[in-house]
């Protein structure tokens, strides 16, 4: 740790702390959400003055943000007036802007707060403006743009662009990558959360691979023995009970939790076991038809008694340390934080070989078995094996910490002073 490093953690230096804004879609509960989360309060726990700027102030996490962040509520245009700012962002950009932004059939989420987000920038004037998913980075850009302030804009990809595009059901989102190639060189920087992510973003929206940075999520909180230790009140968890295979995951068909299934009944054809989903959908009615689905597809396989949907937790760490396997059976991944979580609890690990973090996490399968997209006969296989045959679970979760929340804000901190102190 540099003499610098140690005065600010030790409070020594206010005028190392710098004034950063991170604007973001929602205060959901899903991975990003909590990635976003984790990473504006380790920033603030160094002494940043961090402020969150949610397009909407909504979602589960809005409750649990800590005191030494703040909250800003932008407000909004109508979309006409949104649009028209973006187009004021960046004329020369019409064509790019055309299909995915002016003339979509509704608006990007993110575009009728662009106004006040430009107008925000010039009177707070950060020092650093972080966003987060394509819509929201490119808003960002335009912000800047429109403000016409010096602060540097750092843009985060958490997920795989071409899978984005590919089963995207709205032109708009299809259109993205010439945008994306038009206006992402306009930031200070651009980074990724895993090394596929980076070289997916570099392939399909043309830009250039050596520009885009490569830092993984910051998931594994300080206190991890504390939270994994912790009570779990289920049946399934106790003592001399039938081994539990653990999925978690918001209730979307990307998380292939359908798959899983198929391979726990295979499993469960062969040997007494349990399986239980965490996670939800976005919505109340979402989550009660993915659930039905879910339920249905269990009573049809034959195992819906060993079979249970929990819901939401805030804290999976003591499920995976109670679990006797973790299995990932995800479409496609940014990063894969619970996979991480999982390691960092000690518990084994199946994944699907889905691009693109849940390879660099177990490094080519060194840390956990891996198997191909959909293929839930392989899965039941690996599931069996890992049973059969548990790693260490000490060096697994020596592992997960390289995943801490340390290590990311270390350097995410590096990357936004390197930023703010360049000429120009």
């Amino acid at each position: 740790m540099t003499p610098d490093e140690r005065s600010r953690r030790d409070g020594g230096d206010k005028a190392l702390a710098l004034r950063i804004g991170v604007f973001m879609a929602t205060l959901a509960g899903g991975g990003l959400e909590k990635t976003m989360l984790a990473l504006a309060t380790g920033l603030a726990d160094r002494g940043h003055k961090v402020m969150l700027l949610p397009c909407r102030r909504e979602g589960r996490l809005a409750a649990a943000i800590p005191p030494q962040l703040e909250v800003i509520e932008l407000g909004t245009v109508s979309g006409f007036r949104g649009r028209l700012a973006s187009l004021r962002a960046d004329p020369g950009g019409w064509r790019a802007m055309a299909l995915p932004f002016l003339l979509a059939p509704k608006p990007p989420k993110p575009v009728p707060v662009l106004p006040a987000l430009a107008r925000w920038l010039q009177v707070e004037r950060p020092d650093v403006l972080i966003a987060c998913m394509p819509q929201e980075n490119l808003v960002a850009v335009q912000a800047r743009r429109l403000a016409g302030v010096p602060t540097r804009i750092v843009l985060t990809e958490h997920n795989t662009l071409s899978e984005i595009v590919r089963r995207a059901r709205s032109v708009g989102h299809t259109a993205l990558p010439p945008l994306i190639g038009r206006q992402y060189p306009m930031a200070d920087a651009v980074v990724a959360v895993s090394a596929g992510v980076a070289d997916d973003l570099a392939r399909t929206a043309g830009l250039p691979r050596a520009a885009i940075r490569v830092i993984h999520n910051p998931v594994v909180p300080p206190g991890i023995d504390r939270l994994a230790a912790a009570v779990i009140d289920h049946p399934w968890l106790q003592p001399r009970q039938p081994p539990v295979v653990l999925g978690i995951g918001r209730l979307v068909e990307q998380k292939g939790f359908s798959t899983l299934l198929r391979a726990f009944a295979r499993l469960r054809r062969e040997r007494p076991a349990r399986l239980v989903i965490l996670g939800d959908a976005a919505d109340p009615e979402a989550t009660a038809k993915r659930r039905g689905q879910l339920e249905a597809l269990a009573i049809e396989l034959g195992v819906a008694a060993d079979f249970s949907l929990p819901g939401y937790v805030d804290n999976p760490f003591a499920w995976a340390a109670r679990a006797a396997v973790f299995v990932l059976s995800s479409t496609h991944e940014g990063f894969g934080n619970v996979v991480a979580e999982a390691l960092a609890s000690g518990c084994p690990v199946v994944s699907t070989d889905c691009p693109s973090g849940p390879s660099e996490i177990l490094e080519g399968g060194r840390w956990g078995r891996m198997v191909p997209v959909g293929d839930d006969a392989a899965m039941a296989i690996a599931i069996a094996a890992t049973l059969d045959h548990p790693p260490d679970r000490k060096a697994l979760r020596a592992r997960g910490l390289a995943f801490s929340v340390d290590a990311a804000v270390d350097r995410y901190e590096a990357l936004l002073r390197e930023v703010v102190s360049r000429p120009g």
